[in-house]
């Protein structure tokens, strides 16, 4: 059975996402609390946070997007961005590697850590 590698920036831009769909449905949820004006209040302002925290993190991923190197990768042939020593393709979810003594090895995401010098 072949292990789903995923790429980093894909992997944040879905919790920003699953960020954005919880908001609403907490907030939704305060709807069912209109008799406490204190609950009410409570899950709006949740909601409201989550979605604000989504933001704050799309706005980060799109900086961070526009620093990552672009590499072709050699599985599909598209141009696909990397963030740190290990990632996978964001169309075929291939590993790939900028560090030439990580080739050949398995992939292994905690090749990024610093601690890890590709042991």
């Amino acid at each position: 059975m072949a292990v789903k590698f995923t790429n980093k920036i894909n992997k944040i831009r879905t919790f920003a996402l699953l960020l954005i769909f919880g908001g609403i449905i907490i907030m939704y949820l305060g709807l069912f609390f209109q008799t406490s004006p204190l609950l009410m209040t409570l899950f709006m302002l949740l909601g409201f946070l989550a979605i604000i925290a989504s933001t704050v993190i799309y706005f980060w991923i799109g900086m961070l997007s526009s620093k990552a190197v672009q590499v072709l990768c050699p599985d599909c042939e598209k141009y696909t961005k990397m963030l740190g020593k290990v990632d996978a393709c964001m169309y075929c979810d291939a590993p790939l590697t900028l560090d030439k003594s990580l080739e050949g090895k398995e992939f292994d995401e905690k090749y990024n850590n610093k601690r890890s010098k590709g042991k």
